[in-house]
């Protein structure tokens, strides 16, 4: 029987063992997670150091070094789990969104060993990937809860319902802010990655260059965002200084930013939990890694009968763990696909 044909046939064991395969960007990941909660193996290979040079990640380099690591990766993790391919009971795998390229690996591979095993294959969009990581940082979470999704590629303040059921209370209707950290990095003359050298920059300044924080006159929802302007302004900012032969603190410029990007964040996602009257808050993505993020956050939760949940920050930025975290609910919920599955560059938050 062809391995299409067995698809709707497997079985859905009860504490499933899933390796979770992750390519979307410019980080090989391959972790092995036991029931969902429990990381059994976890192993990121990242050819970041690569792309310094040109500022940002190139594609066909990202992707090329990923067929170079990803049969690395999975055999560390293997070993470091202590078990063998037919150990595994699913191959859960990031379909989209990312780097067509980079996800084709991982895709292809991750097609490759659920053929040669004869296991389920698992689709996982990589934004509820990023939500999952919640569940790795508190093995009691349940739905429901509100999440901040702040990275690279999405914005949005999210109502997770239930396991499956999501729903975007705002997103940025321009760039993301993880974008933004990068783009406001270059102005500063930062290296790549721009998030984390942006932040230690910060720290060394003050918050005394006003930026803009809101969208004004702006007739969408109340908790959309847009960090196009804000960007523009920190350049505007920059250029003007330097055309009138001032010294520009650098230190100043970044802490600014990084107030005006992470202020909005905070307060929104505190005004979709009182709209909901969810008692849980739980951060996601690249940026949730961010230190005055996280540290802020912390303090406007207090004594608000809000338990906040933050994942570690290993596990904001990409990884296979939340491929492997997110795969299991897919796979009990029979979400197997065949090897028909295709990578997708984009797929909505919804």
């Amino acid at each position: 029987m062809r391995y299409d044909e067995l698809k709707t046939g497997f079985s859905v064991k009860d504490n499933p063992i899933i390796m979770g395969i992750e390519t979307s960007c410019d980080e090989t990941a391959v972790a092995i997670i036991k029931n969902g909660r429990e990381i059994l193996a976890d192993e990121i290979i990242s050819s970041a150091t690569e792309h310094v040079r040109f500022g940002g990640v190139v594609p066909e380099i990202a992707s090329r070094m990923h067929t170079t690591a990803i049969l690395k990766a999975t055999q560390n993790a293997l070993d470091k789990a202590g078990l063998c391919l037919d150990d595994i009971d699913a191959f859960a795998v990031t379909q989209g969104s990312g780097l067509l390229g980079a996800l084709l690996v991982g895709v292809s591979f991750a097609k490759s060993l659920a053929y040669a095993t004869g296991k389920p294959l698992v689709p996982v969009s990589h934004i509820r990937g990023h939500i999952a990581a919640a569940y790795l940082a508190d093995k009691d979470l349940k739905p429901p809860f509100v999440t901040i999704l702040a990275s690279g590629g999405h914005t949005a303040v999210i109502a997770v319902k239930d396991y499956y059921d999501f729903e975007v209370y705002g997103s940025t209707i321009d760039d993301a802010v993880g974008e933004a950290f990068d783009k406001v990095a270059r102005v500063l003359w930062l290296q790549y990655p721009g998030g984390p050298n942006v932040e230690k920059l910060a720290k060394q300044g003050q918050n005394s260059i006003k930026l803009p924080k809101m969208l004004k006159n702006y007739q969408g929802s109340e908790f959309d965002f847009s960090y196009s302007g804000l960007k523009t302004a920190v350049i505007n900012y920059v250029h003007n200084e330097q055309a009138k032969g001032n010294e520009i603190n650098n230190a100043d410029v970044a802490a600014s930013f990084q107030s005006s990007a992470i202020d909005v964040l905070i307060e929104k996602a505190l005004k979709v939990i009182d709209v909901t009257g969810y008692k849980t808050l739980t951060v996601s993505g690249g940026v949730a890694a961010n230190g005055y993020l996280r540290e802020n956050l912390t303090k406007a939760v207090e004594n608000k009968g809000i338990k906040l949940v933050l994942p570690e920050k290993r596990y904001c930025t990409d990884n296979g763990a939340m491929i492997g975290a997110e795969g299991y609910l897919q796979y009990k919920k029979g979400n197997f696909a065949d090897l028909s599955l295709n990578a997708k560059a984009v797929i909505s938050l919804r």
